[in-house]
């Protein structure tokens, strides 16, 4: 959607040297400018970051005052920077400020061409509502079930294993893949918690866990509510120890703080490595019988899948087919 907003506004306005959205990720003192969608007057496409990029390679919040100021402010600001004007618009959703479009011209903009940006940012406001509303979980505002097939299949897609030419082939032999993970969270002993409190205060947990998950993980992890208690992450890492840590520190701090009313409660998580030509369903299984094993063994613990085959505490589980019925 900020690729088609980008490209809309480089069409509608009077050739503007350029139109780029950047959005503000990160936690709070470690925050960054990611760039959604750039495209200049004389590109064919539009450029973006990547999901997975390494936050120290992004320009820091402070690094851009005005822009930084636009997003606090929620107001249009302009400047003039050798022979160009930049104007800022603040981009906002129903919850928040999430970022700014940076619109830059040879020109000041005329009062027109900004009431026509405005305009537009105000249809994109109520699609990004729409877009929140089908694609978000509505009680935790995490991603929902329905997105994930698709942000998994392009992990997948960037694994080795496929079919390649000669060429290909020697370029992935010096290139460094990427290691992508799924996580499978479930909340210990949760049915308890909503007989015993009620389901207002279930709900309530449910809340303050996805924050929890937003403060522990990247901003680049993928965080996702299945339904019930149960949570998915999906992240890149380099080695099955980074993404064991990253885990266990969720588990920590999940322990570690204090519910409102309910007091202590403890998550069960079980994870496992995304394999070239697996199906989201194939690698939840995984992920979800490591989560089964941990349960089993006494709750409140991070379980992997490959190193419970390792040690013969699980077999690894045979298909006869690659289709997978849902």
């Amino acid at each position: 959607m900020d690729v088609t907003l980008v490209t809309a506004l480089r069409d509608l306005l009077e050739t503007p040297a350029s139109v780029a959205i950047y959005r503000c990720v990160g936690e709070p003192g470690q925050q960054r400018w990611l760039t959604r969608a750039r495209l200049r007057a004389e590109d064919t496409v539009a450029t973006a970051d990547s999901v997975w990029v390494d936050p120290d390679k992004l320009a820091r919040l402070e690094d851009v005052p005005r822009r930084h100021q636009c997003l606090k402010e929620r107001a249009v600001l302009q400047d003039r920077d050798q022979k160009q004007w930049i104007t800022y618009f603040p981009l906002a959703t129903e919850r928040e400020v999430i970022g700014v479009l940076e619109l830059q011209t040879s020109s000041r903009p005329s009062p027109s061409s900004q009431r026509l940006v405005i305009s537009v940012l105000r249809i994109y406001h109520n699609f990004q509502g729409l877009l929140d509303y089908s694609e978000r979980d509505t009680l935790t505002g995490l991603l929902n079930r329905k997105t994930f097939d698709e942000s998994f299949l392009k992990a997948v897609s960037e694994l080795p294993g496929r079919a390649a030419s000669s060429g290909q082939e020697e370029r992935r032999q010096t290139e460094v893949h990427p290691r992508y993970w799924l996580g499978v969270l479930d909340i210990d002993h949760f049915k308890s918690i909503n007989d015993r409190f009620g389901h207002l205060i279930g709900d309530e947990v449910l809340l303050l866990l996805s924050r929890l998950m937003r403060n522990t993980f990247r901003f680049n992890d993928l965080l996702y509510r299945f339904g019930g208690e149960e949570f998915v992450v999906l992240m890149r890492c380099e080695n099955e120890e980074d993404a064991a840590n990253a885990f266990e520190r969720f588990r920590h701090n999940t322990e570690h703080y204090a519910f409102p009313q309910v007091g202590r409660i403890t998550v069960s998580i079980g994870f496992t490595q995304i394999r070239a030509g697996d199906s989201p369903a194939g690698a939840f299984e995984r992920a979800d019988k490591a989560v089964y094993h941990a349960k089993g063994a006494g709750r409140n613990q991070v379980q992997s899948h490959a190193t419970l085959i390792a040690q013969g505490q699980m077999s690894e589980a045979s298909h006869t087919s690659d289709v997978e019925l849902f």
